[in-house]
């Protein structure tokens, strides 16, 4: 695995640690703003991940696989970070505060308007990330160097297609509750 990889997993793992340090912070040692604080880092974890890849990049690398990625994960954490982070606080209150979280079961049209919501998150990380992948390719100018951004473009572009599909198929055939589809 080459550094770049490393870097994504790096970054993956210091999200998930940042949250967590949040989390601790505001719920057992009752910080609020300090565990606002924290949790409001997250994008740094981006930020320092597109710095090092644009480096690597700037440097001469060959784009590979790993620096595509690294721009599909900033898409994808930011258009869903938010949704990401209000994940974990609600398990963290449910199992460390001991804090009762309704777990909303979604049906019928509830359900594919909250999909085409998820849908729409995935457009703004696709426009992101797209957008990211287009200023890698302009500023490194060698299309031998950037053939691997375009490939995760087209299966990204393929990928955010299907998922419009199934948003699609959730009007037109509604997600039916267990109990009433037996």
């Amino acid at each position: 695995m080459n550094f770049i990889a490393w870097m994504i997993v790096a970054c993956e793992i210091a999200f998930w640690v940042v949250i967590g340090l949040g989390l601790v912070t505001r719920y057992l040692f009752k910080q609020q703003k300090a565990g606002l604080f924290l949790l409001a880092l997250t994008p740094v974890v981006d930020v320092i991940l597109l710095v090092i890849t644009s480096v690597d990049l700037y440097r001469g690398a060959i784009a590979t696989t790993a620096h595509a990625l690294a721009a599909v994960y900033i898409g994808i954490s930011i258009a869903f970070g938010k949704s990401m982070i209000q994940w974990a606080d609600e398990k963290f209150q449910h199992y460390f505060s001991q804090a009762s979280v309704a777990k909303t079961k979604r049906y019928g049209m509830e359900y594919a308007r909250h999909y085409a919501k998820s849908w729409f998150k995935h457009l703004f990380a696709f426009v992101i990330g797209v957008g990211m992948l287009l200023a890698m390719i302009y500023f490194v100018n060698d299309s031998a160097r950037t053939e691997a951004l375009s490939g995760i473009m087209q299966l990204w572009t393929v990928v955010l297609g299907i998922d419009l599909v199934i948003a699609i198929s959730y009007f037109l055939w509604p997600r039916k509750s267990k109990s009433t589809s037996s």
